[in-house]
């Protein structure tokens, strides 16, 4: 490790109820630490903490506004170049963090996030709670933890599931799903929350004083989101842009503070452009290719902001919007690279744009078995057709079709009949780009000529046996 980076430090972040520390080299668009292995061989993505910069207050600044649940991580500062042995004696004081002594040597290296907010967040202390008042509507702290809505409420958020509630209001017996949030009032005083569900959105009653428009309505009840930036009074001459969203679990509308959101430069493997990012952070809602999944795999969605999901959320294309997509990029001539879950290589697409007919095998019908055939280009309908040998063979002699010249000792022999001298006792078809048959092959069907001589030839009398 280089020696100049002695005076720097490492941040290292656990989640909670865990003791496996992690070396953080930035964030995930969700606000949640991008993170490492803390190895010397990863020492170049570290997020290094010089002693004189303000690497902290740019990171924790930006995690306290993006992260949906900041209690739910706890991190430490180390010397870069003691690194690994403090990794390894920290996780065993995390083993038992409650231990005093534990807890004081946890202490002297942990890093408070909220102390480098630009205004100090504080979680919601659970002695504040009112557990009478939450078991009287038919709702246990048990329940809150067992469904992972305890740890969010703390954080100031909605619980993520409905509870069904009950309780009585001035003698009338009311019952009724909800979801449970804490909040303040104008004293200070922690109340609960009842967020019930309604049959639909209240799109026509003004929210805040604002009236939604016709366009607005639409697209909340269409997308879940208004799909712009919509501006309240909230007071004392004060107004705010913020999105509106329909908890779709609810039906209740939603308002967020544009501040409240950071619009990240690369989304899932992707980096945004500044036309891109503009444009979800006026609300809008943007189609982005060829993002990564966790698996690494390709896909595609329409991405917006959701005020209660207080961040991005993907809308995937249905199958028909998706086969529309496909359909005008083969008519502009770009050709798709799969073919039934088959791949079609570089040749074969050149043979397509030609207007020639192109033959693939490995293809698979729905109870797995294997079959080929022929695809031709219908540029007019942007899709490409595909036919069986034997409508290949029909479509040929009609001349409706124009053989494929890079494959024609492959088409003429496994579908014309036109087999070279030399394939013509091997009744197999030939594999793509075979123009004679293996020796595997040959032996199979000299084999089976003996068989079939064997089985041919006169019988041979021995004579009556007395």
């Amino acid at each position: 490790m280089d020696e100049n980076l002695n005076d720097q430090e490492v941040l290292l972040v656990v989640e909670k109820d865990s003791n496996e520390l992690k070396a953080v080299t930035g964030l995930n668009e969700d606000g949640t630490p991008k993170t490492v292995k803390p190895e010397a061989k990863n020492e170049p993505d570290f997020l290094k903490v010089d002693k004189h910069g303000d690497v902290l207050e740019n990171f924790f600044e930006n995690f306290m506004r993006q992260a949906k649940e900041p209690t739910h991580f706890h991190f430490f500062k180390v010397p870069l170049e003691k690194m690994e042995n403090m990794v390894i004696g920290l996780q065993e004081l995390l083993k038992n963090p409650e231990n005093p002594t534990n807890k004081q040597m946890l202490d002297e290296q942990r890093v408070m996030p909220e102390s480098f907010a630009p205004k100090p967040y504080q979680a919601i202390d659970e002695s504040r709670i009112n557990w009478e008042q939450l078991e009287s509507i038919g709702v246990t702290r048990e329940q809150l933890v067992k469904t992972n809505s305890l740890d969010k409420m703390l954080n100031w958020q909605k619980s993520p599931v409905l509870f069904p509630i009950q309780g009585e209001i001035s003698g009338i017996h009311l019952q009724t799903d909800a979801r449970l949030s804490f909040r303040e009032n104008a004293e200070g005083e922690l109340s609960l929350r009842v967020h019930s569900v309604r049959q639909q959105p209240e799109l026509d009653v003004p929210l805040y004083g604002t009236q939604l428009t016709e366009e607005d309505k639409k697209n909340l009840l269409e997308k879940g989101n208004a799909g712009r930036l919509i501006e309240f009074n909230v007071g004392n001459n004060k107004t705010i842009n913020a999105y509106v969203s329909v908890d779709k679990l609810t039906n209740e509308l939603v308002v967020l503070n544009a501040d409240k959101i950071k619009i990240p430069d690369e989304l899932k493997g992707v980096k945004l452009t500044e036309q891109q990012k503009q444009e979800l952070k006026e609300g809008k809602g943007v189609y982005i290719e060829n993002m990564l999944s966790k698996n690494l795999k390709p896909f595609n969605a329409t991405v917006q902001v959701n005020a209660d999901k207080r961040g991005l959320e993907f809308h995937f294309p249905d199958t028909q919007q998706q086969s529309q997509n496909q359909n005008e990029k083969i008519k502009q001539g770009e050709l798709p690279n799969t073919f039934r879950k088959v791949k079609l290589s570089e040749d074969q697409k050149d043979s397509l744009k030609e207007g020639r007919t192109v033959y693939v095998s490995g293809l698979k019908d729905k109870k797995g078995r294997d079959y080929s055939g022929y695809m031709t280009l219908n540029k007019e309908q942007g899709k490409i057709d595909f036919m069986f040998p034997g409508q290949y063979k029909e479509a040929l002699k009609a001349g409706l079709v124009v053989p494929d010249n890079r494959h024609k000792t492959q088409v003429a022999a496994n579908n014309d009949g036109a087999k070279a001298e030399v394939n013509k006792a091997v009744n197999e078809p030939m594999k793509k780009g075979q123009s004679e048959p293996t020796e595997k092959q040959q032996e199979k069907q000299e084999k089976k000529e003996e068989q079939t001589q064997e089985q041919s030839a006169p019988k041979v009398s021995r004579g009556r046996k007395m």
